[in-house]
């Protein structure tokens, strides 16, 4: 069985896919882009605005589903440029540093509307 997990307080899914979807104990989410959700529009060119942007979604999402970041299990982070990693994991760690999650990082050619970084995980049901 599956659950499809929505909410306004993340962006709207622009294709053929949901925000999460809960199976089992686990909630998988859809990468998370650096849009804001009450305005529609990106935010600024920034690697440190952009990844806080993307966490408070996968947040959003999170919460949604009955979870939250502190039961986030695994992360994988797409990046447009690997120079941007220091910046974005001193970001990263004021969102997970008590138990972190396991986490990839991973460089891309291009990501969705060319934002700087793309967020995904899995999390624990509580």
């Amino acid at each position: 069985m599956k659950k499809i997990v929505k909410t306004e307080k993340a962006p709207a899914p622009v294709g053929p896919y949901n925000q999460a979807i809960i199976s089992g104990n686990f909630v998988f989410t859809a990468g998370q882009i650096p849009i804001n959700p009450e305005t529609g529009n990106l935010e600024p060119n920034d690697i440190n605005i952009q990844t806080k942007r993307v966490i408070e979604n996968l947040r959003a999402v999170l919460q949604a589903s009955g979870s939250d970041l502190s039961e986030v299990v695994k992360t994988t982070v797409f990046l447009k440029d690997m120079n941007d990693f220091a910046l974005m994991n001193e970001v990263y760690a004021q969102y997970f540093s008590e138990s972190s999650p396991a986490r990839s990082a991973v460089e891309v050619a291009r990501l969705p509307k060319d934002v700087l970084v793309e967020m995904e995980c899995i999390a624990i049901l509580k």
